[in-house]
């Protein structure tokens, strides 16, 4: 019996080329972390050699730090679009739930940002989003608690707290995915909007 004809194969653009790199490079870098994957697997999949991997990134660290600014790109125009408009609690909202529908829609994009970047790339990290997070809610929160007569100096502690409350729960949310994040959007507002809606101008401990 002879064997089957192998399809043609198509022949790829250096941009397609490019770009299916880069989806397989997301996908092994959310599944195995950045030390544990390899140029040949990267290569492997792609059914191509190494030195085309080597020819468009310069190696595993150039093809991770391209990875790496695309999903911090998009993560932080959603968050920064969800910043930019409506009210106050609108706004909180609308950065859970941006957060939360990047991790839906781009899992192995978050899982990436997740996880320990190399050496090489200190940039690269989530937490640097993380921290123009919180310098844009920390502005927002210094006008609100100048209008209401407390001390605008520790809106950025305030931001902090509530960046990362928000950041860990979509980790947690991340492995779980439940209930929805709708639900899970609704009930960290919740607890941030009760919270600051309640504030002491003074806070201290040790209060009956």
């Amino acid at each position: 019996m002879s064997e089957p004809e192998r399809a043609p194969r198509v022949r790829m653009t250096g941009t397609q080329r490019r770009e299916q790199l880069i989806e397989i490079g997301r996908s092994l870098f959310a599944e195995r972390g950045y030390e544990a994957t390899s140029v040949e697997e990267i290569a492997g999949r792609a059914n191509v050699s190494k030195p085309v991997v080597y020819e468009h990134f310069g190696g595993k660290e150039g093809l991770y730090a391209v990875i790496v600014d695309r999903e911090m790109s998009t993560l932080l125009q959603m968050i920064t679009s969800s910043l930019s408009q409506n009210r106050s609690r609108i706004r909180v909202e609308r950065v859970a739930l941006a957060l939360l529908t990047y991790v839906e829609d781009r899992t192995d994009g978050f899982r990436i940002l997740v996880r320990d970047s190399p050496v090489a790339a200190p940039d690269g990290k989530y937490s640097s989003l993380l921290n123009d997070a919180v310098g844009q809610v920390g502005h927002i929160l210094a006008s609100d608690f100048t209008r209401r007569g407390f001390d605008a100096g520790f809106a950025p502690l305030y931001a902090q707290a509530l960046v990362g409350m928000v950041s860990m729960t979509a980790q947690w949310w991340l492995d779980v995915r439940e209930p929805s994040k709708e639900v899970v959007a609704a009930h960290v507002v919740n607890l941030c909007w009760n919270g600051l809606t309640n504030l002491e101008a003074e806070p201290q401990l040790g209060r009956e």
